[in-house]
């Protein structure tokens, strides 16, 4: 099955900026200016929170920037915590970096702050295909065209041997000059050729699909059709969705 926590090795350029993750509480507040590595950021402005951190616009070295942090979890031992998060936050880069050299869009890495439990990254001009979506602000043949997209940047990655884990259309940017799908927020990814774990990605995709965008019901089927013809491992991540489409319907009915 797919393992979220791998250990991971660092890379990097420097002798602490290396690609992975980390947080700071002295370092949260909209007046922060410089990080442990005495690198100049810009003022934070709060753009997202979830359960397991939150995300800012900043600036980097004068460059617009996305600064990604996770919460301390206070109820763990505060060694084991700092060396959970350190691995988790190195999966999460190496993921990008991973993705990224399939050919993929994804945000580049700036920089990893351990100690602070914050990546900095590529802040991507664009808007969520959620947005798109919702805001009715696509075409016919523009939205199919974008679930092509979807489609094959998904099976790509999972070709590659990575699932995302968090495929929902707000974790998806149209980018606005190259027209790129990115795929974003990789917290949840993994290294897999486990045609279960492909499966698993794609349903949770569908349940996503249809929570956010149920009165375009077919949205869905135009992506897993681009799936289809891009993949070389159609027929076993099939089969595997079947059954857990079928695990999921009864667990929905014993509630």
């Amino acid at each position: 099955t797919c393992s979220r926590h791998r250990r991971t090795s660092v890379a990097g350029a420097g002798t602490r900026c290396c690609v992975a993750m980390a947080e700071d509480p002295s370092v949260t507040g909209p007046s922060a200016t410089e990080e442990p590595l005495g690198i100049a950021v810009g003022p934070r402005e709060l753009v997202a929170q979830g359960a397991e951190g939150r995300v800012f616009k900043t600036r980097l070295l004068g460059r617009p920037a996305v600064a990604k942090q996770r919460f301390l979890k206070k109820y763990r031992h505060p060694t084991l915590d700092a060396k959970l998060t350190k691995q988790r936050c190195q999966g999460e880069v190496r993921a990008m970096v991973r993705a990224r050299r399939m050919g993929l869009r994804t945000p580049v890495v700036y920089l990893v702050e351990h100690e602070a439990h914050t990546i900095y990254m590529e802040a991507i001009e664009g808007e969520s295909v959620k947005a798109l979506i919702r805001g009715g602000k696509l075409s016919q043949s523009e939205t199919s065209a974008l679930m092509a997209k979807v489609g094959e940047a998904v099976a790509v990655l999972h070709d590659g041997g990575l699932v995302h884990g968090d495929l929902t259309t707000s974790n998806m940017m149209l980018e606005t000059v190259s027209g790129a799908l990115v795929l974003i927020d990789y917290g949840l990814a993994c290294n897999t050729v486990v045609p279960e774990d492909k499966a698993v990605d794609m349903y949770v995709m569908e349940r996503a699909f249809s929570s956010a965008h149920s009165e375009q019901p077919g949205l869905f089927e135009e992506v897993v059709e681009a799936y289809r013809k891009k993949t070389r491992q159609w027929i076993p991540t099939m089969k595997k969705l079947a059954e857990v489409r079928l695990r999921g319907r009864k667990r929905s009915m014993v509630g």
